[in-house]
């Protein structure tokens, strides 16, 4: 049976069509990576749906090249040369990202935009129930999780040179626009019924409320790794969708595990929390409102629906580049394949947050 655990953990060799000139990158690796020395070898790691993702290993050193994927591209994706911007000055304010050794905007290298970062070690966790964890170990897990999200949206993001890294207010607007025209674009892949009922009731029911922070945009657990043997994040990885956006809406997103069915993306939904040793819903939300200092969320249940259709959106856009042969992940057909029942669970979050 494949699981996303041994779907998308791991490497394996470079898949056709995904290439890399090990010459050029040598010689790219030398003249802008200190301490780099080959001989060079190079893996694809299997997760990844939206940037290809290599592992570069030499005698000495491993890191990890992030680069755009072949072919035409969508206006405003693979922005990679803002994720090297986000992993360069979160550093700077001591947030566990993986360091930044280089961004190279020359497609005579490789073809299309990449950057190189260390290769951080440590535990993925692809079940987000944890399998083989006491209860403690998982409240630890969760917990660490909880703080470190809440420790991201209380950077000062003027301080570390990400004060132009997105536009502050009317988030929610524009982002439901941004991923509404890129579905009514991606005409390729189809239209939904829920979907379109969401791009006209999203817009309309927007909650009060304009605080900014910098946001992940795509902060769940397997985006995570943790310290091997400790509760403690080491690194926060795929910063593609990040920008200055709304808090409530990156924290929703990463609570939506907990109404998200396991066989779509690391969700908790019909899991026996209790038992577990998993913080429920409330709580969680409880522990990421008082290390923010705030007493609850109003309009938390609209940002759980906004953050389904955002992902709903991403799927579809998944369905889109494996019609047109430039899905980098070779299990994007598995994740369009519960495209349909992700956008009816888009439209239920909606119907909970007051939609008729």
């Amino acid at each position: 049976m494949t699981t996303r655990a041994n779907a998308d953990s791991g490497t394996t060799a470079v898949r056709p069509g995904y290439e890399l000139d090990l010459a050029r990158l040598d010689a790219w690796m030398r003249g802008h990576v200190s301490g780099y020395a080959g001989p060079l070898s190079v893996e694809q790691f299997r997760g990844g749906q939206s940037n290809p993702t290599y592992k570069l290993v030499t005698p000495e050193q491993r890191y990890v090249l992030r680069k755009q994927p072949p072919g035409q591209l969508l206006k405003g994706a693979h922005a990679l040369d803002r994720e090297a911007k986000v992993l360069t000055g979160l550093a700077q304010a001591h947030f566990p990202v993986p360091a930044v050794h280089g961004l190279c905007t020359d497609p005579a290298v490789l073809g299309t935009i990449f950057y190189v970062m260390d290769m951080v070690e440590g535990r993925i966790f692809w079940d987000a129930t944890l399998p083989g964890m006491v209860p403690e170990e998982r409240s630890a897990i969760f917990d660490a999780m909880n703080a470190t999200i809440a420790a991201l949206h209380s950077i000062d993001f003027g301080t570390i040179g990400l004060g132009d890294y997105g536009r502050p207010g009317n988030y929610f607007a524009r982002q439901i626009a941004r991923w509404s025209d890129q579905y009514f674009r991606d005409a390729e892949a189809g239209r939904d019924s829920a979907m379109d009922r969401l791009v006209e009731w999203l817009p309309a029911h927007i909650p009060p409320g304009a605080e900014t922070s910098i946001v992940h945009g795509d902060f769940r657990i397997d985006n995570l790794i943790f310290h091997p043997t400790e509760p403690r994040v080491l690194a926060v990885l795929d910063w593609e969708l990040s920008t200055l956006g709304h808090p409530g809406a990156d924290f929703a997103y990463n609570a939506m595990m907990y109404r998200m069915p396991p066989h779509i993306v690391a969700g908790l939904s019909g899991s026996d929390l209790g038992a577990l040793g998993i913080p429920d819903e409330s709580s969680y939300l409880a522990a990421y409102c008082r290390r923010r200092g705030l007493t609850d969320m109003p309009g938390y249940d609209f940002y759980v629906a906004f953050n389904f259709f955002r992902l709903a959106a991403i799927f579809h856009g998944i369905k889109g580049r494996v019609i047109r042969g430039n899905a980098s992940s070779a299990q994007a057909r598995e994740r369009i394949a519960a495209l349909p029942e992700l956008m009816r669970l888009a439209w239920a979050q909606a119907e909970r947050a007051g939609a008729k």
